[in-house]
């Protein structure tokens, strides 16, 4: 079995839980402008409860939340402040490395395919990368609703010299035999897991869908890559949204699901290692606590422990 990595889990909710504001459209950028402090405070919980991998507070550093104005006028500048807070908190940990992972979001929206503009994303990915690149030791293209996005990610960092890691996020519609699972772009997972598998990516991750849904994606990617004979790690990070919310990802700020505990979402993550995932952490809604929970869970190295845990 392959050494677990946990990663942090979802920004937005542990801001908000710290004391600043957060609204739409900006999101979570906003906190880069009025309380940076805030988002170091959330990278070091995030590493005290165990967290070997911390990622940027970058998502929301587009147009697609903060307009094309300020990315022109400001953009820079706040890329670099979210890579330098990341660093200094991933530096400052006594007891042990810890990564920073860049992250590269979808330009132009999360859940929205139809909006990508392969002719004008190098023209914002290519700002992120110069201005994180010295910051970060890994990349993560994340949140990706099709190929075309992840394919964007491997080449604007193709010249760092870094390696990427590429997470994608899943129809959350129950997986049948008629109906395989796929991103949320419709595109079959199978089909994105062989793209990974010849784009150098180090690792393949699924995030910001159900929990539910995502062992079967990772037995799924488990065994497409087997048969290709190509050793990957697979990772996942679900989100804690409740599942009968719709609009934009600009538009509101969704309720989380009151069902989720974090023993329950460690539940979760221990049948995801079963299944083969070697990266484990969460996205929007699961907190610190959640990741200290799961860390503790994952940490026991007990040979029948994980399919214990996961009864």
């Amino acid at each position: 079995m392959k050494p677990i990595r946990i990663l942090d889990g979802g920004m937005s909710r542990e801001l908000i839980r710290l004391g600043a504001e957060l609204r739409q459209p900006e999101w979570s950028a906003l906190a880069l402008m009025e309380a940076p402090d805030v988002v170091r405070r959330v990278h070091e919980e995030f590493i005290v409860a165990g967290a070997d991998v911390i990622t940027t507070n970058s998502y929301a550093l587009v147009p697609f939340h903060i307009g094309e104005e300020r990315f022109r006028a400001e953009g820079r500048r706040l890329i670099a402040l979210a890579g330098r807070l990341a660093r200094a908190a991933a530096d400052s940990a006594k007891d042990r490395k810890v990564l920073v992972a860049g992250s590269l979001p979808p330009i132009f929206g999360s859940y929205e395919p139809h909006l990508f503009r392969p002719e004008r994303v190098q023209n914002y990915l290519g700002v992120l990368v110069e201005e994180l690149t010295p910051y970060v030791d890994l990349w993560l293209g994340e949140t990706l609703s099709l190929v075309a996005e992840a394919e964007a990610v491997r080449q604007a960092v193709a010249s760092t010299g870094k390696p990427f890691w590429i997470s994608f996020t899943l129809d959350d519609g129950p997986v049948t035999e008629p109906n395989p699972a796929a991103l949320r772009s419709g595109e079959l997972l199978a089909d994105a897991a062989r793209w990974v598998a010849g784009s150098g990516a180090q690792a393949l991750l699924f995030n910001c869908s159900r929990p539910e849904v995502m062992q079967a994606a990772v037995e799924e990617a488990s065994e497409v890559l087997g048969a290709l004979s190509v050793s990957l790690d697979i990772g996942v990070y679900a989100n804690a949204f409740a599942s009968d919310e719709q609009g934009a990802a600009n538009e509101t700020l969704h309720s989380v699901r009151d069902d989720l505990s974090a023993d329950r979402y460690s539940r979760f993550a221990c049948g995801w290692v079963k299944s083969g995932a070697s990266i484990i952490g969460g996205c929007c809604g699961v907190g610190a606590s959640h990741i200290r929970c799961v860390a503790s869970r994952l940490n026991r190295r007990e040979n029948d422990s994980y399919s214990r845990l996961a009864e």
